[in-house]
Formats: C-alpha cells, sequence, structure tokens
C-alpha cells in the first residue's frame, strides 16, 4: 500500500512540474520518489501504472474542457500503458530506469498516429538553470539529465553517491555561439474570440473581423513593420472564396502571415499564408492534430464520442516553407507541429525565425496555453531560434533564443505585440548534430544502465 501511494504521490509532483503549477525542481523529485517506490516492490508494472496514470491525469486534465471527461480517460490512460515497461528494472536493475524511461518517451513521441509528445518531461524545464542543455542535445537531453538528476538523488538516498550520473552536465561548457545578423520587427495579432469552447467554430466571420479591428488599432500608433503575423485559425472563412474577406486582407499595405482554412481540390487544409502584394506563398500544416483535425478509426471512435461527427478530416501538406521578408527566413509553425521534432529541426535548418500561430480558444482558460508556452520556450533553447508565438485567444510571446519570453499577452482579450527580433543564421550545436544528439544521449543512459549500481 505504502508504494502505491508513492507511485501515486510521484506522478502527482511530476504533474506540477508542468503548467500551471511550474514547478521545474519537482521533475526529478519526482523521478527519484518513483525509482524509490518501484525498486522496493514486486507489483513494479502497478507502481509505473499508477504513476503514469496520475501524472497523465494530471497534467492533461485540460483535454476535457468543453468535451468531457471520457476523451481524456481515454488518452490519460492510453499514455499510461507505455510505461508498463518500467517494470524491467526488476530484470536490468534500477540503474535501468533512466533508460527505460527516456526510451518510453521517445516512442510515445512517436506513435500511434504520430505520437503525442506534449507532456514530454524536457518541456517542465525551461526555467531549470540547466535547461540550455536542449541546445547542445535537444529535448531528449533536456528530458535525460532530468531524469539523471533524479537518479542520483536517489543515489543519494541509497546511501550510494553516483557523481557520474551528472556528467552530461558538461555538455553546458560546449560552445553555441549565437548572435543575431539582422533584425525584424513584426506586429503580432491576438484578436480574441466571441466565445471560448467549440462554438467559436461556427462564428469564423467574428474571429476574423476581431483580427482586423486589432490590426487597423494597432497600426494607428505604427513605426515601422516589417510584417504582420495573425493566428492560427483567424480566417477560417476562405480568403479565395469570400470576396469581403479577400478585399479586406488586400487592403493591408504591410504583407500579412495568417492562419487560413483552405478548400483546394476538394481537401480541407490548415494553413499558414504569407499575404503580400507580389505574392502569395502558402504553407499547409503537415503534423495533423488526431482527434482534433482528423478521426484515426473514425467508426470506432464514433461509438465512443458523438462528438466525433463534428469533426472534419484535414489532409496534411507534404513539405516545409520559408517565408521571406527583407533579411527574414520565417519559418510558419502550426500548433500541435511544436511537438515533432523533424518538422523542427528542418524548419531550422532552413529559417532565422520560427513563427509559432495556435489557436487555443477550443480549450479555454485552461493550462493548454500556459504548456504549449512552455513547449515553445524549450524549443527556442533548442533550436537557437527566436520566436513570435501567436494565439486567438492568449498566451501570445516573443521568446528569445534562450527561452525567455521577452513580451506576453494576457488571456482571453484582444491585443497585440510591436516586436523587434534577431534574426539568428547560426545552428544550434542540436542542428549540427541531427539525430547523433538522440543517439549519444540514449548511448550514455545505456552506460549508465550497464555499469552503474545506483
Amino acid at each position: 500500500m505504502v508504494n502505491a501511494l508513492l507511485s501515486i504521490l510521484s506522478g502527482a509532483l511530476l504533474s506540477c512540474a508542468f503548467e500551471p503549477v511550474g514547478k521545474w525542481w519537482l521533475a526529478p523529485l519526482a523521478i527519484a520518489t518513483h525509482m524509490y517506490a518501484i525498486s522496493r516492490t514486486q507489483h513494479k508494472k502497478t507502481s509505473a501504472f499508477l504513476f503514469a496514470l496520475t501524472f497523465n491525469l494530471l497534467s492533461l486534465h485540460w483535454t476535457s474542457t468543453f468535451v468531457g471527461s471520457t476523451p481524456w480517460i481515454i488518452l490519460a490512460v492510453g499514455l499510461s500503458l507505455f510505461y508498463l515497461p518500467l517494470a524491467l528494472i526488476g530484470r536490468w536493475g534500477i540503474a535501468a530506469y533512466p533508460l527505460i524511461f527516456i526510451v518510453l518517451e521517445e516512442v510515445r513521441n512517436h506513435f500511434p498516429f504520430g505520437g503525442f509528445g506534449w507532456a514530454r518531461l524536457a518541456y517542465s524545464q525551461p526555467d531549470s538553470p540547466y535547461s540550455q542543455i536542449a541546445s547542445r542535445g535537444g529535448a531528449i537531453g533536456l528530458s535525460a539529465i532530468t531524469v539523471l538528476i533524479g537518479a542520483f538523488i536517489f543515489s543519494i538516498c541509497n546511501a550510494k553517491v553516483k557523481p557520474l550520473l551528472l556528467l552530461p552536465i558538461f555538455l553546458l561548457l560546449v560552445p553555441n555561439n549565437i548572435s543575431a545578423v539582422s533584425t525584424t520587427t513584426a506586429l503580432m495579432i491576438q484578436g480574441n474570440v466571441p466565445e471560448l469552447g467549440l462554438e467559436f467554430n461556427s462564428r469564423a466571420k467574428e474571429v476574423f473581423n476581431n483580427h482586423v479591428i486589432e490590426t487597423k488599432k494597432a497600426l494607428t500608433n505604427k513605426g515601422k513593420i516589417d510584417f504582420i503575423v495573425w493566428p492560427e485559425n483567424a480566417v477560417d472563412v476562405d480568403p479565395y472564396t469570400n470576396v469581403d474577406v479577400f478585399v479586406q486582407l488586400e487592403a493591408f499595405e504591410q504583407p500579412l502571415i495568417i492562419g487560413a482554412i483552405v478548400r483546394k481540390d476538394g481537401k480541407l487544409l490548415n494553413t499558414s499564408i504569407l499575404w503580400g502584394d507580389t505574392n502569395q506563398e502558402i504553407y499547409v500544416k503537415q503534423h495533423l492534430t488526431p482527434f482534433g483535425e482528423y478521426i484515426p478509426l473514425r467508426s470506432i471512435a464514433a461509438k465512443i464520442s458523438p462528438l466525433v461527427d463534428r469533426v472534419n478530416d484535414f489532409s496534411p501538406g507534404a513539405k516545409g516553407m520559408v517565408f521571406e521578408i527583407g533579411a527574414a527566413r520565417i519559418a510558419p509553425i502550426i500548433c500541435f507541429e511544436l511537438i515533432d521534432d523533424q518538422i523542427l529541426h528542418a524548419a531550422a535548418k532552413s529559417s532565422n525565425l520560427f513563427v509559432v500561430q495556435t489557436n487555443s480558444a477550443t480549450f479555454g482558460k485552461s493550462p493548454e496555453s500556459a504548456q504549449q508556452l512552455s513547449i515553445t520556450r524549450v524549443r527556442a533553447i533548442e533550436h537557437s531560434r527566436n520566436v513570435l508565438s501567436v494565439s486567438t485567444t492568449g498566451y501570445s510571446a516573443v521568446i528569445d533564443y534562450k527561452g525567455k519570453v521577452v513580451q506576453q499577452t494576457s488571456m482571453a482579450t484582444a491585443e497585440h505585440l510591436y516586436a523587434s527580433v534577431g534574426l539568428i543564421d547560426q545552428e544550434s550545436v542540436r542542428d549540427k548534430l541531427g539525430d547523433w544528439a538522440s543517439v549519444g544521449i540514449l548511448f550514455w543512459l545505456l552506460l549508465v544502465a550497464r555499469r552503474l549500481r545506483v
């Protein structure tokens, strides 16, 4: 019973490392607590499941907002099953815990349906003193050092102090020399929606009008602006078929980067469009949100939730794109794509600025937006890119390449931000190494599992 309670406690502590609590130091403490619990019970699968279930239920409770508890519980239980292999420490030894944990996290990030890497351990750590490890070893490296610190705490409590566990911390000594080659100035528009929740979709023209009004308001006090950014779903009325929307977009003198829903060749597309005087370039979202932008196993899902019929299937894009505005080479990233390692890596290779467009209206004032902001901060560190993150309802933010929030809006308000940001051409160490960064991290965890008695 005590070990079961400790497993539940460790899951609760880990959830508190994420927003809305956001105490980064609770993550390694939670890992140490669970290592203690699972190492002292014969029911290791039960311990692993209780730990993961508590964590997922609490950290992902926002998924129940406006759609009910059933999808939330199914998601939490499904994700928790991934952590049952932690029970293998009964055969391999407790020193294998960091390796197993990180491997399971990476599997969950990619499988099934493209994975769900939202609650990746790294995303609880943007404020940690070792967060810059992400620029050397990627998000997997930041997750790994967090687990290893937990293992170090466990070793101390177990009267076996193992400083060697913390060797990856010296990655911070690897130079990651970054400087901006130029600057650009953007106007970021958070237009807000008439009503939070699923119903905002039925009032698309009002959402569009909100962004037009806020943009015109901001432009009355403008200085030099190179471009304007609107969020995902700001233009849910197809601008190529709706004359009024088309005319209003054409009236703006500055280039706009807008989030728009477009129908083309019978396909429904979630897009980011560079709307300029001379040309228009369209980026189509590549990594669609399962159960939000398409329904896997639709016939089965329809038996679980009647809301399935309200979701239209979008078609994914095939490749990334860079919008060029002056010296700025801008990589558009749309919402859920933030959790896709390959999309972010490719974007960093071809761009000198990230623009993240998102819509959090569906989840109201839940912690979803705050968690997404933390993810964006870690990605900024990982790829050494300044980021303009703009949302329909908040939080919109300007984030520098070290993950610091320079400017931020409030939640559920119409606001705008003027942002003068540096354009960075250098690649982070993580991007120079590519997948070898992940290989190196996993190799070290394997050495820990085989050579250390924690």
